[in-house]
């Protein structure tokens, strides 16, 4: 039975498409698989996704340049799949946009499980805002507007995918309270840790690259010499926090 949830694969080689296409299929999703990044933006106007699997490997145009395109204009979920593993590739995705990752050879089993996490990640954050009571947070010069999904710093809006939406959200309505990359991980990310700290750390220097004066010398969101991450709310540093 479907569960109406759509997954559109971009992926060049046929038998890693069609493996990911059976399994999600199996597992209730809908599908449509495309080899190629060229025209993503035209079949995202015409039709709806609720998540993307996209190949970093595409022939043609590249993967990095579609995840931008994307990112300017949508918000679901978009998973990188890699046959690569060098942490450098994996950390240009996130860098752009990705939410997540996923290395070639993978368990299907695992695919699934990751594809339905972040779709119910997703969903419990829009829902979240949606229902808040308290539509706005004010956290120096930023204002969150829950229910619309938005940012902004001085009054100009600012663009945030999904995971650092989330990730900005979460620390803002925990003010001065430190969380661990594991914490933070298996709360936005909705699964357990993989002993992977690169994922929170990137989206959390991307955070900052938008909202800090000073990304370099941050003073919203702090980093808790061997805990993590917390955020201050008045803007000003506390002792004992660091730039990772």
């Amino acid at each position: 039975m479907s569960n109406h949830y759509r997954i559109l694969i971009i992926e060049d080689d046929e038998d890693i498409s069609m493996v990911e296409q059976v399994y999600l299929e199996n597992s209730g999703y809908e599908t449509c698989v495309r080899r190629d990044g060229y025209h993503v933006k035209e079949l995202l106007a015409a039709e709806r996704f609720d998540l993307i699997l996209l190949d970093v490997m595409l022939p043609g145009k590249s993967s990095y340049e579609i995840l931008r395109e994307i990112r300017e204009i949508y918000s679901m979920p978009i998973l990188m799949v890699t046959a690569r593993t060098e942490s450098l590739d994996k950390i240009r995705g996130l860098m752009i946009g990705a939410d997540d990752y996923i290395t070639k050879p993978f368990d299907p089993a695992e695919l699934v499980a990751r594809v339905g996490a972040n779709i119910r990640q997703f969903e419990r954050s829009a829902a979240s805002g949606a229902d808040s009571a308290a539509d706005d947070l004010v956290v120096g010069s930023l204002l969150i507007q829950k229910k619309a999904r938005k940012v902004f710093r001085n009054g100009t809006e600012i663009r945030l995918p999904n995971k650092e939406y989330e990730i900005l959200l979460f620390l803002a309505e925990n003010p001065n309270v430190a969380f661990t990359k594991e914490y933070l991980f298996e709360k936005i990310w909705g699964f357990d840790y993989l002993s992977d700290s690169a994922t929170v750390m990137v989206h959390i220097n991307r955070i900052r690259e938008k909202i800090e004066e000073d990304p370099r010398n941050p003073k919203i969101i702090e980093t808790v010499r061997g805990v993590g991450y917390r955020l201050c709310p008045d803007g000003v540093q506390s002792a004992g926090s660091e730039r990772p």
